[in-house]
C-alpha cells in the first residue's frame, strides 16, 4: 500500500481577492545552470519552491555546488564543482536538466549528461542542443543513454535553428559566452525566460546583443564573474489564475505579475468576455461567468503559449458554444482530454486539433493528472464543476506551481490537499 497526495475540490465557489504570482520556473532553471559558468557565490531572489527547482538544486549539488535555499532566496557556491556528470536518476525526472550541458562543456571542456525525461507526453528531441554545440566545436557522442561532450575550447559559430527552441537557445547561449570569437544564434527563441537568462549572463560579464529578438549575437569573453538576480514572474502561473477568475465569474487581482508577458492570453480572455485591467506589475480580471467560445492556436512567443493550452481547454469546456484548439508546438499534448471528458466535457480530438462544444456544467469526479499543465487544467475544471473532484498524481502540479491549493483557498475556493491509498 502506497500513500500519495491528491487535491480535492468542491466546485462552484466564486473566486475573489488578490494573489501573488511566484517566480518563473522556466526562468530560474537555466539561471541556476548558468552558475556553473564561473566559480563563486551567487544569490538568486524570488525563487519558487517547486519540485523542479529542488531537482535542479540536487543536480548542481551532485556536480559539487553548495547551496542554501530559504525565504525564496537561493544562494549557490560553485567553487568546488568537479563531478562533470548529470546522472540518469536526476535527469529522467526533469528535462530542464539538460541545461547543464552547455555550461559544463564551456567551463570545463567536458560533460556527461543523461538523455532527459520529465514528461509523459511526446518526444522532444535534443538534436538542436547537440548540433548547436557541435557547431561551436564540441565533439559529442551518445554512449549508453548519455550525451558525452568534449571540447578544449569552444569557438564562436553561426547557429541557425530550424525551429525556435527555448531549451536549445538557452544551452547554446550559455555555451557561447566563454567561446572564442563571435557566435550568432539565428531563429532564437524570444521567450521572456530566455531574455532573463541573457540579462543574467550580462551581469556576469557576457557580451550579448539582440536580447528579445530572433537574432542573438554573443562575443565570447575569457572569464565571467558571479552575479545576483531576481527571477521574473511566472507568466504561466499568472495565466492559470486569470482563467480561474473567468471560469468562476470572479474578481481576481494578480500581484507581482508582468502583463507584458501575458499579451496573447489577456487578448484571448478579453475576446471571451472577461474584463481585464493592467498595471506595471499587476493584472485584474473581472467576469460575469458568461464565457464566449474563442479558438486558440499555440505558437512560439509572443503567440499563445502551449503551456496554456490545457488550461484554455478547461475554460472552453463551459463556454457558450463551440471552439477549436490547435497545438502546433507539441502535437500530442492532449492527455488531459480524456480526464476532462470524465467531468462531462464534450471534446473531439483529431491528432493535434481539439473541437470543444461547451456544456452547461461539469460534474465532479475522480481524475488523474498526467503532466504539469494537465494538472492545472483539471484543478481549474474542478473549481467550476458541480460536486467533488479528486485530482490524483499531483506531484506533477508541484513541479511548476507552489502550493497552488493554498492560493486558491485564499481566493475563496473549497480546496485542500489529502492523501489517497494506492494498491500495489
Amino acid at each position: 500500500m502506497i500513500l500519495m497526495e491528491k487535491i480535492v475540490i468542491i466546485g462552484g465557489k466564486r473566486l475573489e481577492g488578490s494573489v501573488r504570482i511566484g517566480g518563473s520556473k522556466n526562468a530560474v532553471l537555466p539561471i541556476m545552470a548558468a552558475t556553473l559558468l564561473s566559480e563563486g557565490k551567487y544569490a538568486i531572489k524570488n525563487v519558487p519552491i517547486l519540485r523542479d527547482v529542488k531537482t535542479m538544486l540536487h543536480l548542481l549539488e551532485s556536480i559539487g555546488a553548495e547551496a542554501e535555499f530559504s525565504n525564496h532566496i537561493l544562494q549557490i557556491n560553485t567553487k568546488n564543482c568537479s563531478n562533470l556528470e548529470a546522472p540518469y536518476d536526476l535527469v529522467k525526472t526533469m528535462r530542464a536538466s539538460i541545461y547543464v550541458l552547455g555550461p559544463l562543456v564551456s567551463r570545463f571542456g567536458y560533460a556527461k549528461v543523461s538523455l532527459p525525461g520529465g514528461c509523459a507526453w511526446g518526444p522532444r528531441p535534443v538534436n538542436l542542443h547537440i548540433e548547436g554545440l557541435r557547431k561551436l566545436g564540441a565533439e559529442i557522442k551518445i554512449d549508453k543513454g548519455y550525451i558525452v561532450a568534449r571540447a578544449k575550447k569552444l569557438k564562436g559559430a553561426y547557429v541557425s535553428f530550424d525551429v525556435p527552441s527555448v531549451g536549445a537557445t538557452g544551452n547554446i547561449l550559455m555555451a557561447s559566452v566563454l567561446a572564442k570569437g563571435t557566435t550568432v544564434i539565428e531563429n532564437a527563441a524570444k521567450e521572456p525566460e530566455i531574455s532573463a537568462l541573457a540579462r543574467f549572463l550580462q551581469k556576469m560579464g557576457a557580451h550579448i546583443s539582440g536580447i528579445g529578438t530572433e537574432r542573438l549575437e554573443i562575443e565570447g569573453v575569457e572569464t565571467l564573474v558571479p552575479a545576483s538576480t531576481t527571477v521574473i514572474p511566472d507568466r504561466i502561473e499568472a495565466g492559470t489564475f486569470l482563467i480561474a477568475g473567468h471560469l468562476t465569474g470572479g474578481d481576481i487581482k494578480l500581484e507581482g505579475s508582468d502583463p507584458k508577458h501575458l499579451t496573447s492570453v489577456i487578448n484571448k480572455l478579453r475576446d471571451s468576455g472577461a474584463l481585464i485591467e493592467v498595471g506595471r506589475n499587476w493584472v485584474r480580471i473581472q467576469s460575469d461567468g458568461k464565457i464566449k467560445p474563442i479558438d486558440a492556436t499555440t505558437a512560439v512567443y509572443p503567440g499563445f503559449p502551449t503551456d496554456m493550452q490545457a488550461q484554455w481547454m478547461a475554460l472552453m469546456s463551459v463556454a457558450k458554444g463551440s471552439s477549436i484548439i490547435t497545438d502546433t508546438i507539441f502535437l500530442d499534448r492532449f492527455t488531459h482530454v480524456a480526464e476532462l471528458q470524465r467531468l462531462g466535457a464534450d471534446i473531439t480530438l483529431d491528432h493535434n486539433v481539439a473541437v470543444i462544444k461547451g456544456v452547461d456544467y461539469l460534474s465532479g469526479a475522480p481524475v488523474m493528472s498526467t503532466d504539469l499543465r494537465a494538472s492545472a487544467c483539471l484543478i481549474l475544471a474542478g473549481l467550476v464543476a458541480k460536486g467533488r473532484t479528486d485530482v490524483s498524481r499531483i506531484y506533477h502540479i508541484d513541479r511548476g506551481y507552489e502550493r497552488i491549493e493554498e492560493k486558491f483557498k485564499r481566493l475563496g475556493a473549497e480546496i485542500w490537499r489529502d492523501q489517497e491509498k494506492l494498491v500495489t
